[in-house]
């Protein structure tokens, strides 16, 4: 899906690939939950097993309501027409083990449907391991004139969109699994980061599969999954249809910076059929009189793995509380390199959602790692967020003593003079295990 002004331009016919004569086989609806595959660990699963017209369980999903994230680009920033609700009319489960999303057109002409996140942003590549994230759906069963404008997509989204209205975007990642437009019965896989317009990745296009055949995908269930790869150099992502890898990006094709901006951070996995938008306009456009309402998106289960570098993703999204009671705060949630990192009053904004990764030593936030400017190694050095770069002056360790420990200058986090007022710089100091020095571990 597109966020913060994308929109999809039309390929030149030569670069859409030809779609592959016949049918790919239907796989079976599950009964229930796939087995977990060798060498991976689940870390989420939802087969949809709730009673008919029931909603979800909103321990796992949040549902989107409206035109836009709070703050947010306008339509979603991509232009599609409808209203998101939690209405049972549009998002629901049948009974049958199944998630139903359901556009429809009311009388008037305007458009509701249902678009679904994960509550838990943390679906993380463990450093040195793999991410896998899956799904089995059945794309909605309509063509021709009835289906211009459809849109339906399973994707993911870095977790500094959440509670920033993606205002990262696209620079915090996102990794589209797989979309449709008008049905057309194929699909898409790509990757958004860098810049936008345009920027290493070509936004806002992104890094893409182009057109891929998706034959019976709109008459039966398939498997639609990709798998961040950190074990290999350079790390990959990988897209899969029926376990069958038809698309890779390395990491190599784009700057270091941008891709640990991407990628080196926590997801969360959204599922949502949207109508009209700079997508399908490319292919024809819509929606119009003539689309059909009340088509679905069905998905039989969604399910995500890691493998080796740990056993469980990193632990992320949370806030770093000082022993004041004040939470490590990037000032004004900024996005720029140098913005002051700050102890402020706790709020649970984007700006507090803190992430511990690479194997616990970087704290990320929005996009960036807190930084030591130039690497100093003085007392009394305020610290800002910079682009993640794994130089030592990112390197924070979290001890038993409750200290962010900065090995390079032998020095930690701390809170000028134990402040209590709100806005106070933090700096690093000599490691003293006081008050001002004791902070919290995102858990």
């Amino acid at each position: 899906m597109n966020l913060a002004r994308r929109k999809r331009l039309l390929l030149p016919a030569a670069a859409v690939l030809a779609l592959l004569a016949g049918a790919l086989p239907q796989v079976p609806a599950q009964a229930s939950a796939p087995g977990v595959p060798a060498g991976w660990t689940r870390v989420f699963l939802d087969d949809f097993t709730g009673a008919a017209n029931t909603g979800l369980n909103t321990s796992d999903w949040l549902y989107d309501i409206g035109t836009s994230y709070p703050g947010g680009a306008a339509n979603w920033g991509t232009g599609e027409v409808e209203t998101m609700t939690n209405s049972t009319q549009n998002v629901y489960q049948d009974g049958a083990g199944h998630l139903v999303i359901k556009p429809i057109r009311n009388g008037s002409g305007q458009w509701t449907s249902g678009r679904v996140e994960t509550q838990r942003t943390d679906f993380a590549a463990p450093a040195g391991g793999k991410l896998r994230i899956e799904g089995s759906l059945q794309q909605p069963n309509v063509s021709g004139a009835g289906a211009a404008g459809y849109w339906p997509a399973f994707w993911s989204l870095g977790q500094a969109a959440r509670g920033t209205g993606a205002s990262g975007w696209p620079g915090i990642g996102e990794i589209d699994i797989m979309e449709d437009i008008n049905g057309r019965s194929s699909e898409f896989g790509t990757l958004h980061c860098g810049t936008s317009p345009g920027g290493p990745c070509n936004e806002t296009t992104g890094i893409g599969s182009g057109e891929r055949a998706c034959g019976g995908c709109q008459t039966g269930y398939h498997q639609y999954a990709i798998e961040y790869d950190r074990s290999v150099s350079p790390e990959q992502i990988r897209w899969y249809l029926d376990g069958s890898n038809f698309f890779t990006v390395n990491a190599n094709q784009v700057d270091a910076t941008t891709w640990n901006n991407a990628v080196h951070h926590g997801f969360f996995v959204i599922l949502n059929v949207a109508m009209g938008g700079g997508f399908p306009a490319a292919f024809g456009g819509g929606p119009t009189a003539s689309t059909t309402s009340g088509i679905p998106m069905l998905v039989d289960y969604v399910a995500v793995y890691t493998s080796g570098g740990g056993t469980t993703p990193p632990p992320s999204g949370k806030a770093v509380k000082n022993a004041n009671g004040l939470c490590l705060d990037d000032r004004a949630s900024g996005t720029a390199n140098g913005t002051a990192v700050q102890i402020y009053t706790c709020n649970g904004t984007g700006a507090q959602q803190w992430t511990y990764v690479e194997a616990g030593t970087t704290l990320h936030v929005l996009g960036k790692c807190l930084d030591i400017p130039g690497g100093a190694t003085a007392n009394g050095t305020k610290l800002q967020i910079w682009d993640c770069n794994n130089t030592g002056a990112q390197v924070f360790i979290h001890r038993a003593d409750g200290t962010y420990y900065n090995p390079q200058s032998n020095r930690c986090l701390d809170d000028p003079s134990g402040s209590t007022t709100p806005g106070t710089q933090v700096q690093i100091w000599d490691c003293n295990t006081s008050g001002a020095q004791q902070w919290s571990l995102p858990a």
